[in-house]
């Protein structure tokens, strides 16, 4: 098993910027992706941005330009730096890991992100 802590979630002004920590413990393996997914009401969970072991990032079209993610393999963290936020950025924000050898998937409890107007 692997659980994750997040933090960093919370209120902010269009435009403004927030950063969201996940820090993972248990079963952490060397070769495993991390990132974090977002699920607004009424809508489905979405990929927002992952990182691999190796370093290798992906991000949503959405979050482009705009979002950074980061890894501290020595904390068994991500971090996900979000920049200009808009309004349709709000969301529950969940922390994600995938151990890529076993096929397995964990989540965090999720983080809220609210982008006023």
């Amino acid at each position: 098993q692997v659980q994750l802590v997040e933090s960093g979630g919370g209120l902010v002004q269009a435009g403004g910027s927030l950063r969201l920590s996940c820090v993972a413990s248990g079963s952490i393996v060397s070769v495993y992706i991390m990132g974090w997914y977002r699920q607004a009401p009424g809508k489905q969970r979405e990929a927002v941005a992952t990182i691999t072991s190796g370093g290798r990032t992906n991000y949503a079209e959405s979050a482009e330009g705009r979002f950074t993610i980061s890894r501290d393999n020595a904390k068994n963290a991500v971090s996900l730096q979000m920049n200009s936020l808009k309004v349709e950025d709000t969301a529950v924000y969940y922390c994600y890991y995938r151990r890529v050898v076993a096929r397995s998937d964990y989540w965090g409890q999720g983080t809220q992100v609210t982008v006023s107007a």
